[in-house]
């Protein structure tokens, strides 16, 4: 008789667990993800501008003001929501926004941008996706804070809101200002 109940006691132990895991992390906000970059410096690159492969940027290229680097794709469901917010911060000139085209041919990338518009004040290209890889990236959209200095002050994964930007990015630029 044990062995016949053992089974479905398992499995009523199991659903249990699971229940309550997922009432400890209901309400949780998951595009908030810590990541090991937070308060360090932003990993050295070296990418080329999207149509220019001969004009490579670095991390030293964007030292002396803060920038918010916008991770996007033109095979982004999920960039396409975010990309008014996006244009919007970049339009108010609170911020310089650049643009990360992650896993993208050109051609697509500079379609996707004629079609929606081109908000960055320049957008480099990691085709294969490596330079991602120092970032912690792994997909898009996701978007980092780095101050004058090269920190990293904020990362966000997920489309970025209009709230999010309210309640979230534009409090921690002020105390960057």
């Amino acid at each position: 008789m044990i062995k016949r109940l053992l089974p479905l006691l398992a499995f009523a132990l199991l659903a249990l667990l699971l229940g309550v895991g997922v009432m400890m992390n209901s309400g949780k906000d998951t595009s908030i993800l810590p990541s090991p970059l937070l308060g360090k410096p932003a990993p050295d690159f070296a990418l080329p501008v999207l149509g220019e492969p001969d004009r490579i940027i670095r991390k030293a290229d964007l030292l002396g003001a803060p920038y918010l680097l916008n991770v996007w794709g033109s095979w982004c469901p999920a960039c396409r929501d975010e990309h008014p917010v996006i244009t919007r911060l970049a339009e108010s000139g609170r911020i310089r926004v650049v643009g990360y085209d992650y896993k993208d041919e050109p051609e697509d990338a500079f379609r996707w941008l004629a079609q929606f518009g081109n908000p960055y004040d320049l957008v480099i290209a990691d085709v294969e996706g490596r330079a991602a890889l120092d970032w912690g990236i792994y997909g898009a959209p996701e978007t980092f804070l780095v101050d004058a200095q090269g920190m990293v002050r904020w990362k966000f994964v997920g489309p970025v809101t209009d709230e999010v930007v309210q309640q979230q990015l534009l409090p921690l630029l002020e105390t960057l200002e």
